[in-house]
């Protein structure tokens, strides 16, 4: 499902399993995601692991808090 309002709708990007293949099997460079990121208007990233734990609360957080923004900010 699409958000109503994609402008304002609280983006996060996660870059999951950077375990795996010590990040030699990635698609899409970690500076290309940046740069994209910032040209959306600086949606956060995270680069993360489930596996071993990296960033995954980190992430969590950001997404709870820009959740939460976004909440108020409608009400």
């Amino acid at each position: 499902a699409s958000p109503s309002d994609p402008e304002n709708f609280p983006f996060v990007v996660l870059g999951n399993k950077i375990d795996v293949d010590g990040g030699n099997s990635r698609v899409v460079s970690e500076k290309k995601v940046r740069a994209w990121c910032a040209l959306k208007g600086n949606i956060p990233y995270f680069e993360t692991s489930a596996k071993e734990g990296v960033n995954v609360e980190e992430a969590f957080q950001c997404i709870a808090k820009n959740a939460l923004k976004s909440g108020e900010e409608e009400e």
